[in-house]
């Protein structure tokens, strides 16, 4: 149906963007690294662009970071064994209902360093997984799952993704409510389907462009 790719689509990609803003608010100096990549590929006078995501290397490595830490489905979607097989020595009845724990697979300590730390330096040029692609190809983070049942819109979902959160910290700044500390913010999770923040980001903006480019 038409309406469920519509659901499925915008809260996974809406929830991904604002655990990335946390993070940012949380980590001041990635955040300006961020916003100096920014300036230096868009400038100060337009807003982000499609074509201007491939350039934007540190941060790609921001959103490859996020979507590790905070995979939208953090148990992927339900499968169901077409035959029953063994795998390293389970066996799995035909007909058994499989779940795949995205979010525990990218927060393995015998396959990431600091698994618990949000580090985009990870996956640059150098990094320890710099060459880890998140769109199937390595196991180790999964977010849209693999195979033939990847997600459909997995394509869509990254590049909104991306283009949502480089406008956001491109455009603006942002501040917590007054009393709130960027080091207290409060990051934790809803399970469910979907991997929610516990408490909705609360912050506030502050431009940070050309007064033209608002006018647009």
């Amino acid at each position: 149906m038409p309406t469920d790719l519509f659901a499925a689509g915008t809260d996974t990609s809406s929830s991904t963007v604002e655990w990335a803003i946390a993070e940012l608010i949380r980590h001041q100096k990635i955040l300006a690294q961020a916003q100096q990549e920014l300036n230096s590929v868009v400038g100060l006078d337009r807003v982000v662009t499609e074509s201007d995501l491939a350039q934007l290397t540190y941060f790609q490595a921001i959103i490859k970071e996020t979507f590790r830490l905070h995979p939208s489905t953090p148990l992927s979607l339900p499968r169901i064994a077409a035959e029953s097989c063994e795998i390293k020595g389970y066996f799995i009845p035909k007909g058994s209902t499989l779940l795949v724990n995205v979010w525990a697979i990218a927060r393995d300590p015998d396959i990431w360093a600091d698994p618990l730390e949000f580090r985009p330096e990870r996956f640059l040029p150098g990094g320890e997984k710099a060459n880890v692609d998140i769109r199937g190809n390595d196991f180790e983070i999964i977010p849209f799952g693999a195979g033939r049942r990847i997600c459909a819109g997995m394509s869509l979902g990254l590049r909104m993704v991306q283009l949502l959160t480089a406008t956001l910290i491109h455009c603006f700044n942002w501040d917590l409510p007054e009393g709130q500390l960027a080091e207290k913010l409060n990051m934790d999770e809803a399970y469910g389907l979907t991997l929610q923040r516990a408490k909705s980001l609360m912050v506030h903006p502050r431009p940070r462009l050309a007064p033209h480019v608002y006018l647009a």
